[in-house]
């Protein structure tokens, strides 16, 4: 839906004025710039009897800027798992804000008693504590600490502060805390989101960083939007060795966080440092650890990787209806249909619309489509409608669900017109929205939930009340205050001493979202816990969805936090239809990935306003291979459906048509993704961390470990310049093409209008099935393996997987009767080709009957022709309908032309059961 608030992009150069003028140790290496104190001493140190430290900081020098330090300070060090180090620092004498515990899960520090008034009892005198992957080290007097990597030494974070850096010692103060570290020239860092980045997926030095989820609309580029993650990827490589780790600092406050290429600093306004510390030291370990402590990635139904289509306009049900119709008259695949708010009553969530979505017509629709397998998501804004007539506002009232401000629940402005917000940190709410989402499934059978607006956004500012008159009016656009308001400065919480770069121009925190000085459950502040409310809320959706017959939940959330990937998807908000915006939603999608949220995507074609017919064109090419693909649009834009355009039909036609026969192997990565939280779409650099030419790159991407999108993202180009890593890869358009370098290669390839280059890389084995309209047809369709090897090589190996269940059960695990992994395998060597599969709980698969009808195997030594061919230790040549065809691979670069002939060679007519182990061998000569 449109943002409630439109800020006009501004420019950088303004920006970084601002925030050189403003922030202390933002300027570049200036001796004069303004530190603030002299940082903190180590008063005393001791061991903890879990085997962790525990030390007493004192304060150096006390000073008044941003408000009185905190004297004594409690730091804890632990090395929580092998690969993970964590490094606490709060407030010695009183406990402070953090991260609910009960919210993300995770191991308390010792309690504050257990380290004030006996801290001098066993005091320690080494400064270096030891793990299996970090070293941890500090400097007493003024008080600083080095984190290395143990295997090489190298020093990955380091906070002290000598004269000539710009940057302060350690600050700690109520409302103002400050700490950095020094990097490396060469480290490419990435993460720190959420927020668009016209520089591409790597941090860009002096862009401003800014955490505080905000309502405004993603075409503002630096600037923070709707999900707070502040955790950053670390990429170095020395002397051709590639390493990564991760830094997460956990904390919900709202930050501010400059990076200037050499350091790193970190302004928050309120909580604890609490930093976490992942060894990698691959990018995907990196990931695989940073999801074991947050949370794994959420498994997603089946039809969640089918195409959707939403639209905030959809006016009644008979036009919903000519969408699914005319999806499938131009043949386009389609799985899920959306309503934006334009089902509800009055716009009140959990509510029916009587006149333009009856439900007995809306019960029919649900029948018709549900039969053929598709699905039905609809949207649920937090905003609960002041009216007393309505019975979700009733029951939440008499269940005292929601936020206050002086006692009484605080009053917003939303859709409805006057609305409370439900406190998703009370547990009576949670119980009270699970109730309601019991009853809205009652009234609509829908199969998922979309939740927005949920950073908070409000279309008013301050203390408000709900006029005489009507409000909205009805007319003109919904999002203009009607509330009678009056602004709230009188507290500190509300006029913090330190002013973060909100709305990217140094908005008030309280603006047009929930005044800071509301409180929720227990006292709880609205300054604290503002950046956690989406992830509050799809926490208690997802207990809600899962309540309902056991179902696998789907939701959607546009406010996103640290672990709100193992409840919901994201997609990227209010873009823009621009040639700019198509090409950011690469990065803001890889960013996801990062943060454990790797079911992404942005609104194709953009949500406002209409995009050119070539744009649209080009866009599906890119959002057919977003992890989640979804068409939406504005209220106020043309229709943009992917039908209206003929070409774009066309587009959409042979894109999404390679989507649906991929979605085996998209369903497969939403498994990997589930158990050790691996992307599903990545930057090239996860599967070629050595190769720095892929560092920054931002116009390509992997989905898994291998199959490369190189997409035209420019307007009126027909062929695209892409980079391929070295080593082979073989087109997907037409399998006999192969680019093959030792070194890696810039390639141009043609990119007619309706074309969009995929290329699957050596040493792998790709499951894919046939395609279809919906997901549910094309899941029963015959499997197809492609295996590729390293062009001509007389040696090589290759690998895939392939898991399948029952995608409605909650859980997305193997040993419950209702899955089926399987390992494939391939080898070439002088000539004998064998293929494989070693199947584990193969009987779901049996029991559904699906097959391998082909087997293609690219780049063979073509010398010689295909002879002795059995399978499982049977001959099959004339004692079957196997067809074996041979065709000669095309060498698209002048770096592979001059090799020797090499060919693929495709088995068709197999009939090889899926659930049961097989073994596949022939000879080339």
């Amino acid at each position: 839906m449109v943002s409630s608030n439109h800020l006009a992009a501004i420019s950088l150069s303004s920006l970084l004025l601002a925030l050189l003028l403003c922030s202390a140790g933002a300027s570049s290496s200036s001796k004069n710039a303004t530190k603030i104190g002299q940082g903190y001493r180590l008063v005393s140190i001791e061991e903890t009897p879990d085997g962790g430290l525990i030390g007493i900081l004192q304060v150096k020098q006390k000073t008044k800027t941003y408000g009185s330090d905190i004297p004594l300070l409690r730091f804890y060090v632990k090395h929580e798992a092998d690969n993970r180090l964590r490094v606490h620092i709060t407030d010695a004498q009183k406990q402070r804000w953090e991260v609910p515990y009960n919210l993300l899960p995770r191991e308390q520090p010792p309690p504050l008693s257990q380290s004030i008034g006996k801290f001098r009892k066993n005091p320690i005198t080494v400064s270096e504590y030891s793990g299996s992957e970090f070293l941890f080290s500090y400097t007493s007097d003024p008080f600083s600490f080095v984190v290395k990597r143990k295997s090489n030494g190298e020093t990955l974070f380091d906070t002290s502060s000598g004269d000539s850096d710009p940057f302060s010692s350690l600050v700690f103060k109520d409302q103002y805390l400050e700490i950095s570290t020094k990097l490396p020239k060469d480290a490419s860092l990435y993460g720190l989101g959420e927020n668009t980045q016209p520089h591409g997926i790597k941090l860009y030095p002096s862009d401003p960083y800014t955490l505080y989820t905000t309502d405004i609309s993603a075409i503002n580029l630096n600037a923070d939007l709707y999900g707070s993650h502040p955790v950053y990827m670390d990429l170095r490589n020395s002397g051709g060795k590639a390493s990564a780790h991760a830094v997460l600092l956990l904390n919900s406050n709202g930050m501010d966080v400059f990076y200037t290429g050499t350091s790193l600093t970190y302004k928050i306004i309120g909580g604890v440092f609490d930093f976490y510390f992942f060894s990698g030291p691959s990018p995907l370990n990196v990931v695989d650890q940073y999801t074991a402590l947050i949370g794994r990635p959420a498994p997603m139904p089946y039809w969640a990787f089918g195409f959707h289509q939403c639209r905030w306009g959809y006016h009644n049900l008979s036009v919903v209806e000519d969408v699914v119709e005319n999806y499938k008259k131009a043949q386009i695949p389609l799985d899920v249909i959306w309503n934006d708010d334009d089902h509800m009553d009055g716009k009140k969530d959990f509510t029916l619309n009587p006149a333009n979505y009856p439900r007995p017509k809306l019960l029919n629709f649900l029948d018709k489509i549900h039969n053929i397998g598709m699905k039905y998501v609809v949207i649920i804004d937090p905003g609960i409608a002041i009216n007393t007539s309505y019975g979700v506002y009733q029951r939440g009232m008499a269940n005292d669900v929601f936020i206050k401000y002086d006692g009484e629940p605080f009053v917003a402005q939303v859709w409805p017109g006057a609305v409370n917000f439900p406190d998703f940190l009370n547990p009576k709410t949670v119980s009270w929205w699970v109730d309601e989402i019991r009853r809205f499934h009652e009234l609509v059978p829908v199969d998922g939930l979309w939740i927005d607006m949920n950073e908070v956004s409000n279309f008013c500012s301050g203390k408000c009340k709900v006029p005489k008159g009507k409000c909205p009016t009805g007319t003109g656009p919904g999002w203009i205050c009607c509330l009678e308001c009056k602004n709230i400065t009188s507290t500190r919480w509300d006029d913090p001493p330190y002013k973060i770069n909100a709305s990217g121009i140094k908005a008030p925190i309280g603006f047009k979202t929930i005044a800071t000085s509301a409180y929720h459950y227990n006292g709880v502040l609205e300054y604290d816990a503002h950046s956690l409310y989406g992830f509050s809320q799809s926490i208690a959706t997802h207990k809600g969805l899962q309540g309902l017959q056991g179902k696998r939940p789907f939701i959607l959330s546009r406010s996103t936090y640290v672990g709100s990937g193992k409840y919901a998807a994201h997609w990227t908000g209010d873009n823009q239809g621009t040639w700019e915006n198509l090409k950011y939603s690469i990065s803001t999608m890889l960013n996801f990935g990062i943060f454990g949220v790797p079911m992404v995507g942005s609104d194709i074609c953009g949500f406002y306003p209409q995009p050119t017919e070539e744009l649209c064109n080009r866009w599906i090419e890119v959002g057919a291979f977003y992890p989640f693909s979804r068409d939406h649009a504005n209220y106020y834009s043309p229709r943009q459906e992917l039908y209206q355009w003929q070409s774009v039909a066309e587009s959409a036609r042979n894109a999404l048509g390679i989507r649906y026969k991929l979605l085996p192997f998209l369903y497969t990565l939403n498994y990997e993704a589930h158990v050790s939280g691996a992307p599903i779409a990545r930057p090239l650099f996860f599967s070629f961390p050595t190769y720095t030419e892929c560092y920054g790159l931002s116009t390509q991407f992997l989905l898994g470990s291998s199959l490369m999108v190189s997409p035209v993202l420019e307007q009126g180009k027909t062929q695209v310049k892409a980079l391929f890593p070295p080593g082979s890869w073989y087109s997907l358009l037409d399998w006999t093409d192969t680019i093959t370098s030792k070194e890696g290669v810039y390639v141009t390839l043609d990119a007619p209008l309706h074309v969009v280059n995929v290329h699957l890389y050596q040493n792998t084995i790709l499951p894919m099935q046939q395609g279809g309209l919906v997901s549910k047809e094309a899941r029963m369709t015959p499997f197809t393996l492609i295996v590729t090897f390293p062009s001509g090589a007389a040696q090589g190996e290759a690998k895939g997987n392939l898991f399948l269940d029952n995608d409605e059960l909650a859980d997305m695990n193997l040993g419950n009767g209702y899955s089926t992994y399987v390992d494939l395998y391939a080898t070439v060597n002088q000539g004998a080709v064998k293929v494989w599969s070693d199947v584990q709980e193969g009987k779901f698969a049996l029991d559904k009957g699906w097959i391998i009808d082909s087997i293609s195997v690219l780049g063979l030594d073509g010398s010689g022709a295909v002879s002795s061919l059995e399978i499982d230790g049977k001959p099959l040549i004339g004692a079957s309908n196997v067809n074996v065809s041979t065709s000669q691979h095309e060498h698209l670069n002048s770096e592979g032309e001059g090799e020797k002939k090499t060919v693929m060679v495709a088995l068709k007519g197999l009939k090889i059961p899926v659930g049961k182990n097989f073994a596949m061998t022939w000879k080339m000569g």
